[in-house]
């Protein structure tokens, strides 16, 4: 085992060291802002990936979650990593390797047919199972309102106008489906020519169109043929115009107070932009 190995707890390693006995550490993929330990590993000749969370993680739990929930569209198809092992008390889940680029900084991440790809895959997720919350609407306005009490760098002054625009929304009740929470090409790989979806650490029950919001302020602000490309493989654009704004401004708060707390500059620039972008929009 590595030094990588080490940043597991000893419950974690020991767990790791049963489920998979004599496995060896073959790279480190952890992404180094967030607490959650990535591993690649080979086991008895096979390739698998071992993430291990912190104590204050609560992604680890959702994705296995989602493994056992809502990957059978995709993991029947060869598109996402099946679950080999899986414990949420531990924070720890073991998954076979799933091959290929990711599509984040490649020859990929500028081609139609990509995100077209990506439409298709997102809406066999989403039409798996629709419910009706009541509470959605508040519960996520509490969530913007508390982001907004923490330490941040968004001025007083917007921080003032975001809360008032906030206080005045209504809280219609809202169809939620299957989700994965982070939309996006640092999300996909390709092999072969064929996308393939990791991560699954945000995956939750939400409205349709809360995962267009990562590509919507980055991939289609860039190439509006990404767009098109998106929504034909989906089939449809369920962006309604009200509940599309609360999540722009929802999602933009919580970027740049995020990035401000893991100290990600230039993601945390985004959410400043986001937020100036989603309160131009916003009604008179």
């Amino acid at each position: 085992m590595t030094s990588a190995f080490g940043n597991l707890s000893p419950h974690q390693r020991a767990l790791v060291d049963r489920w998979l006995p004599g496995a060896t550490v073959e790279r480190d993929h952890s992404w180094g802002l967030v607490e959650t330990t990535v591993l690649e590993m080979t086991h008895a000749g096979s390739r698998l990936i071992v993430k291990a969370g912190g104590d204050g993680d609560h992604h680890i739990e959702r994705e296995i979650h989602a493994h056992l929930n809502w990957l059978g569209p995709w993991t029947s198809r060869g598109r996402a990593p099946t679950l080999v092992h899986g414990s949420a008390d531990a924070k720890l889940l073991v998954t076979r390797y799933l091959p290929g680029e990711l599509v984040l900084g490649s020859k990929h991440a500028d081609d139609p047919a990509i995100y077209a790809q990506a439409g298709e895959l997102l809406a066999l997720l989403h039409a798996q199972t629709a419910v009706t919350d009541d509470d959605y609407e508040g519960r996520e306005n509490e969530k913007s309102l508390a982001w907004l009490g923490r330490p941040h760098r968004i001025a007083a002054t917007i921080v003032e106008r975001l809360r008032a625009e906030i206080a005045a929304w209504p809280t219609p009740p809202a169809t939620l489906v299957p989700t994965h929470g982070d939309w996006q090409p640092r999300n996909w790989l390709v092999h072969d020519e064929a996308v393939g979806v990791i991560d699954f650490g945000r995956a939750e029950i939400r409205p349709a169109f809360t995962d267009f919001a990562r590509l919507a302020v980055q991939d289609f602000r860039r190439d509006p043929r990404l767009e098109a490309a998106f929504l034909d493989g989906y089939g449809s654009d369920p962006r309604e115009a009200d509940g599309w704004h609360r999540t722009r401004v929802r999602q933009a708060i919580g970027t740049a107070a995020w990035a401000y707390r893991v100290g990600d500059g230039s993601f945390e620039a985004q959410g400043h932009r986001m937020i100036a972008e989603a309160l131009s929009s916003s009604p008179a």
